[in-house]
């Protein structure tokens, strides 16, 4: 996919100059613009809490790498340089947390979301998410699309949600899994999925599908997004676009995309 595929170029960019670049001539390039590694589900809103970053700051654009969360973890454990780290979800925060990448004074859990079934905008399905919810009729012969079910916050959400109402093992042969969640979303919005299950937030953001159904909040853990400065960034920037995430302009961009706001220190998460 597309989009997919200029995240890769652009994390190997970033690895590239890790490599290649002195300690001296790589920490003067990494100063003069943010860069954000940040999970794909955050894409409209973050861009447009960026842009009001440029507009107040008069700083130039933060530089952001979107792509599972699970993904940017692993590139951060490569030495991929960036400034701060926007996760989907606790456990890949806690991963990087684990090998001392990030600094934890800085982390914050600052957003809330939920996980939807979608179709495609004209489907005429009709699926109510509760106990024993069958989706083999409404998917007929087609498969369900989801972010990685091992791996990427969202298809784990969507998997233990599935697997608390006692759908799952109905589906789980059945499952079309996608690099990430606006993959995922992509599959359903051009009709090559019939069902698929993303980010509340995605489906507001694309008009070509529509929602079926929201999950239980209690049939999955709770979907938190936290954000930490990255423990190599030598930017003079990362924290105050970090307190720039928790003011007022990103709050509503983030509350505009749909996400509930948090912004609470990580003890409290």
């Amino acid at each position: 996919m597309i989009e997919r595929r200029d995240t890769l170029r652009f994390v190997a960019a970033l690895l590239a100059g890790l490599c290649a670049g002195s300690g001296a001539a790589l920490a003067q390039s990494r100063s003069k613009e943010l860069v954000i590694f940040a999970a794909a589900s955050l894409k409209n809103a973050l861009d447009e809490a960026c842009a009001s970053w440029v507009r107040q700051s008069g700083k130039p654009a933060p530089k952001i790498a979107y792509a599972a969360s699970s993904a940017l973890a692993r590139q951060l454990e490569q030495g991929a340089p960036a400034d701060l780290f926007f996760s989907a979800d606790l456990d890949w925060m806690d991963h990087v947390a684990g090998r001392n990448l990030i600094r934890p004074e800085t982390r914050v859990s600052l957003l809330a979301n939920r996980i939807a079934l979608i179709a495609p905008a004209d489907s005429p399905a009709v699926v109510a998410l509760t106990p024993g919810v069958d989706l083999t009729a409404a998917l007929g012969q087609g498969r369900l699309a989801m972010a990685n079910v091992d791996a990427v916050p969202a298809g784990r959400y969507g998997k233990a949600a599935l697997e608390r109402l006692g759908g799952w093992d109905r589906v789980k042969d059945r499952v079309a899994q996608a690099d990430n969640v606006r993959a995922a979303l992509l599959l359903v919005s051009r009709g090559e999925a019939p069902l698929g299950i993303v980010y509340a937030t995605d489906a507001a953001a694309e008009p070509k599908v529509r929602v079926l159904a929201t999950f239980p909040e209690d049939s999955h853990p709770p979907i938190i997004y936290p954000v930490a400065v990255v423990r190599g960034s030598v930017n003079p920037d990362a924290a105050g676009f970090l307190a720039h995430l928790r003011g007022a302009a990103a709050r509503a961009a983030f509350e505009a995309q749909g996400f509930t706001v948090l912004n609470r220190p990580a003890d409290a998460s």
